[in-house]
């Protein structure tokens, strides 16, 4: 929860800054991943004590949440602060970044696709009525 928390309130912070970013409408999407993966790991941390995984597992699925939110957030901020168009045509708006940068954001939000999905299928595997630790 404690990380919710955190996440939250860079949410809240980027939401301060978003004018100054080189994409503004990127930087209102940073926002609100902010505000909506810190929301997503409050609630998270609230069932946590449901989520029925072996140790290795349950660990797996905790750290994949932390990097695909935080993770989810940073790409987004970074789009914005570069201008990248990668995998977000309709929040780049005629913005591009050096090829560097939209290879950085690309391979982020792609990897942040799969951590978040993966992490996503544990949490849900180990919410099953009969799933025991």
């Amino acid at each position: 929860m404690w990380h919710g928390m955190c996440l939250f309130l860079l949410g809240l912070v980027t939401g301060f800054v978003e004018q100054r970013f080189a994409n503004v409408r990127m930087g209102l999407a940073a926002h609100l991943e902010g505000i909506m993966n810190g929301t997503f790991l409050v609630a998270l941390g609230a069932i946590w004590s449901e989520v029925r995984l072996r140790p290795p597992a349950k660990t797996i699925a905790y750290w994949t949440a932390l990097y695909g939110t935080y993770v989810n957030w940073l790409m987004t901020t970074l789009a914005a602060v570069f201008g990248t168009a990668a995998l977000s045509p309709i929040t780049a708006a005629g913005h591009s970044g050096q090829a560097w940068q939209e290879s950085l954001v690309t391979a982020g939000f792609m990897s942040v696709g799969i951590v978040i999905v993966a992490s996503s299928v544990l949490v849900l595997w180990g919410l099953r009525p009969e799933a025991v630790q």
